[in-house]
This record gives structure tokens, sequence and C-alpha cells, in this order.
């Protein structure tokens, strides 16, 4: 279990910095910027492509659950 759990937050901790990686590819402004960022992509994910980029729905940053309290009846 101990191996199964490694490769699992191998996986996740990829898919964080994918994510991170794609928002950065977005900001970058530069032709510099953007290869330095798709170098590091390619690292990870060698068979990656910019079009899934643009075919993926863009992740809208997530809003803070509002603490509404409910009635006690």
């Amino acid at each position: 279990m101990v191996e199964r759990r490694k490769e699992l937050n191998q996986r996740y901790h990829r898919k964080k910095k994918m994510t991170k990686l794609k928002a950065k590819l977005v900001a970058a402004k530069d032709d510099k910027s953007r290869e330095a960022v798709l170098g590091k992509i390619k690292l990870l994910s060698p068979f990656w492509t910019e079009a899934s980029l643009a075919a993926a729905p863009a992740a809208a940053p997530k809003a803070p659950k509002s603490k509404a309290t409910k009635a006690k009846k």
C-alpha cells in the first residue's frame, strides 16, 4: 500500500503542477517565457499539446463558500 500511496501522491502533485504551468502559459507575455513554460510542461507530459489547452474549458477561480447559518426549527 505504501507504493500505491507514493504513486498517487506523485500523480496528484503532477496534476497540481500542470494546472499551475497551464495558468502561467496563458499569462505568458513574451515568447521567451512562453517557451520556458512549454519546456517544463513537456518534461511532465511529453504528449501534451497546446490544442488540448484550447479544447479544455478555462478554469475559473473558485469562489469562497459563504458561511450562511441555517435557522434552527
